[in-house]
């Protein structure tokens, strides 16, 4: 089983998502959401899309593409960092992203099938890890980081963004 990180393991700004993982086994966690979090976008209507619940905020598939890229993007660096890459990884700005991704053109069950390659790719990932490269350390935006945190990292933004979306989005 892999332990919760410490708090060595991550920068502070990534407690609140960590904490936000239950405990169990971190990839019959991520697992679990698999089916349920794809289905759900699958059906949620078109016309939620572009709503936005504020002026300047994104919208409801922005949102949901913003988890799946940041997903895609934790997932890439927690690779490097597993195989050892001791290559500085960068930083990331989430509006730029979010802006040039062009996701409020997509239909939700395209959004949903990204979703599952995305998710179902981590899942591959992090069932071929052995168990020494799990605690591996490597530097990310600047902080040392590990392949646990990341791990915990990428579930934690994902019930995050999903508390966001029902809290703020649902709720109208």
């Amino acid at each position: 089983m892999v332990n919760r990180p410490s708090a060595e393991e991550y920068p502070a700004y990534y407690q609140g998502y960590i904490e936000l993982v239950p405990d169990g086994e971190i990839t019959d966690l991520l697992a679990g959401k698999l089916n349920d979090v794809g289905d759900w976008i699958d059906q949620l209507p078109e016309e939620l899309g572009e709503y936005r619940y504020a002026p300047e905020k994104w919208t409801f598939k922005e949102v949901l593409g913003h988890m799946i890229e940041t997903e895609r993007i934790m997932s890439y660096r927690l690779l490097c960092v597993a195989r050892g890459d001791q290559t500085p990884l960068p930083g990331f700005d989430e509006n730029e992203y979010v802006s040039n991704a062009a996701v409020v053109s997509r239909t939700f069950e395209e959004i949903a099938k990204d979703y599952t390659a995305v998710r179902t790719a981590t899942l591959t990932l992090l069932s071929g890890l052995s168990e020494e490269a799990w605690p591996r350390k490597g530097t990310v935006n600047g902080n040392p980081t590990t392949v646990r945190a990341l791990a915990y990292i990428i579930a934690g933004h994902e019930l995050h963004t999903l508390g966001i979306l029902k809290e703020r989005y649902l709720k109208k």
